[in-house]
């Protein structure tokens, strides 16, 4: 939108408004109260895309139900569509032969995204070590949660929503998160 150039003076055509926001006025309280705002309101309006392949396919629909209800955390619209989703939920195994299909949804699911690997077999490759199964997603694409589990009970992955939420609320705009992956490792991004 070409008015939104006239609110913030400077603003370079590759930056959102936020970062210029803040790199127009430094850390100051209003810019830094603003930016809790909207990190507020992103860790409660996730915009889920399950990519659904194997049998945790049942306990994400129980979690999705009306038992465990995902809509308590914001999370509870699945989007079918990787344009207007921002939270990519992986759920069953992986295989070589979708490791293509899996890294161009998530190519193109806008910014910012995050991604929750579900059950053990997304995370490790579960009973399955072998050429056919990924050894793990985050050798395609960077994972913020990991939900352990064959399959995972609902409410772990209720928890790793939380853990979701407190890593959105934490992040900052242009800042590289400081956080450890799911694992322990820390983030190399």
């Amino acid at each position: 939108m070409q008015h939104e150039r006239f609110l913030v003076p400077g603003r370079r055509p590759d930056e959102d408004e936020t970062t210029a926001v803040t790199r127009a006025f430094g850390d100051s309280f209003a810019t830094s109260r603003l930016a809790d705002a909207i990190q507020w309101a992103r860790k409660y309006s996730f915009f889920s895309y399950p990519f659904v392949t194997a049998c945790c396919g049942m306990e994400y629909m129980a979690v999705a139900g009306p038992r465990f209800d995902l809509d308590r955390f914001g999370a509870a619209l699945p989007r079918f569509s990787p344009r207007q989703s921002d939270l990519l939920m992986v759920v069953g195994t992986i295989t070589h032969r979708q490791a293509p299909i899996l890294l161009r949804v998530y190519e193109q699911m806008a910014e910012p995204k995050w991604v929750m690997s579900f059950g053990a077999c997304t995370s490790s490759g579960g009973p399955y070590n072998n050429y056919a199964v990924v050894q793990g997603i985050d050798t395609i694409i960077p994972v913020a949660v990991y939900v352990p589990g064959c399959p995972p009970h609902p409410q772990a992955v209720l928890d790793g929503l939380l853990k979701l939420q407190q890593r959105v609320q934490d992040e900052r705009v242009g800042v590289p998160y400081a956080g450890r992956h799911g694992s322990g490792r820390p983030l190399d991004d």
